[in-house]
C-alpha cells in the first residue's frame, strides 16, 4: 500500500489485501441481513385459549378466581389487568424452559364472604380485558392473548332432587334443580353436574344445555350403601359460574 502524492489518498497495491477487505465487507453485509431477518421473522402468536372467570360457592358463600390459557409452546407468561399491572408471571426453568409449557390452569384461594365481602373481592380484580403475554419455548416468537372479565355472577340453582342427605335408588338417582334467571340480565348457557364419593372416592361429571334442569346418575356410577357429594354449576355467558351444593346416600 503507498500513498498518492496528487490526492493523498491510500492506495491499495496488493491483491490479497483487496480480496480480505472484500471478505470483510461481505461478512459484514451478512451479518447484519441475518439480523434482519432474524427480527422479521420473530411473530406474535394468538393463543389458542385465554380465560379468566369468576367461580362462586352459593353454599359454602366463598367466591375467587379460575384462570385458564393454552397455545403454543411457551417459556415464559404473564398476565396484565386491564389498568396494566401485572397480576401474574410464570417462568419455566430448566428441562421445563426447554421444552415450554403448552396449557396452564390456577384457582386463587377462596375466601369467605366473611372475610372478604363481595365488593371487596370484585375491587381486586376489575371488569375489563385482561391480557396474556409470554415468550415462546425458542425465544424467538410472543404468544397473545385477551380474556374479557365480567362481574356478572349468576344466582345459585335451587336444588329440588334429592334433597341433603336423602337416601335413593342407586338404579334411580335423579338430580333436579329449577332454572336459574337471577340476577336479571343474567343468560346461563349451561350447567354441569359433578358427583363424587366411593371409597376409593371417583367423580361422575357432565356438562349440560341451559335448557335441561335435571340427569339421572348413572347405576353404573353409583354404590349401594354410599355416601355422596353433589355439585350443580350454572354457568353464564361469560364464562362466570355458581356452585349449588348437596349430598345423598344409596340405599343398600
Amino acid at each position: 500500500m503507498k500513498v498518492s502524492k496528487t490526492t493523498g489518498m491510500r492506495i491499495w497495491k496488493e491483491p490479497r489485501q483487496m480480496f480480505m477487505l472484500c471478505i470483510f465487507l461481505l461478512a459484514l453485509v451478512i451479518l447484519a441481513s441475518g439480523n434482519f431477518v432474524s427480527e422479521a421473522r420473530a411473530a406474535q402468536v394468538p393463543l389458542e385459549a385465554a380465560k379468566m372467570i369468576i367461580e362462586f360457592n352459593s353454599s359454602a358463600q366463598d367466591v375467587g378466581i379460575q384462570v385458564f390459557l393454552d397455545g403454543d409452546p411457551w417459556k415464559t407468561m404473564e398476565i396484565v389487568d386491564p389498568n396494566g399491572r401485572k397480576i401474574y408471571s410464570v417462568k419455566g426453568k430448566g428441562n421445563v424452559k426447554k421444552l415450554g409449557s403448552t396449557e396452564l390452569f390456577f384457582e386463587s384461594e377462596e375466601p369467605s364472604l366473611t372475610d372478604l365481602p363481595l365488593p371487596d373481592f370484585l375491587t381486586l380484580f376489575p371488569e375489563g380485558t385482561y391480557q396474556f403475554s409470554g415468550k415462546s419455548a425458542e425465544g424467538k416468537d410472543e404468544l397473545i392473548g385477551s380474556a374479557m372479565f365480567t362481574h356478572n355472577i349468576p344466582d345459585g340453582p335451587s336444588n329440588v332432587s334429592p334433597q341433603a342427605g336423602a337416601t335413593v335408588d342407586p338404579n334411580n338417582t335423579v338430580i333436579d334443580w329449577d332454572p336459574v334467571t337471577t340476577p336479571s340480565g343474567i343468560q346461563i348457557v349451561q350447567y354441569q353436574v359433578i358427583v363424587e364419593g366411593g371409597t376409593p372416592s371417583r367423580e361422575f361429571s357432565v356438562f349440560l344445555p341451559a335448557a335441561n334442569t335435571s340427569v339421572k346418575v348413572p347405576p353404573e356410577f353409583l354404590v349401594p350403601g354410599t355416601d355422596y357429594l353433589f355439585e350443580i354449576l350454572a354457568i353464564e355467558v361469560g364464562g362466570n359460574q355458581t356452585i349449588t351444593e348437596g349430598s345423598f346416600s344409596t340405599s343398600q
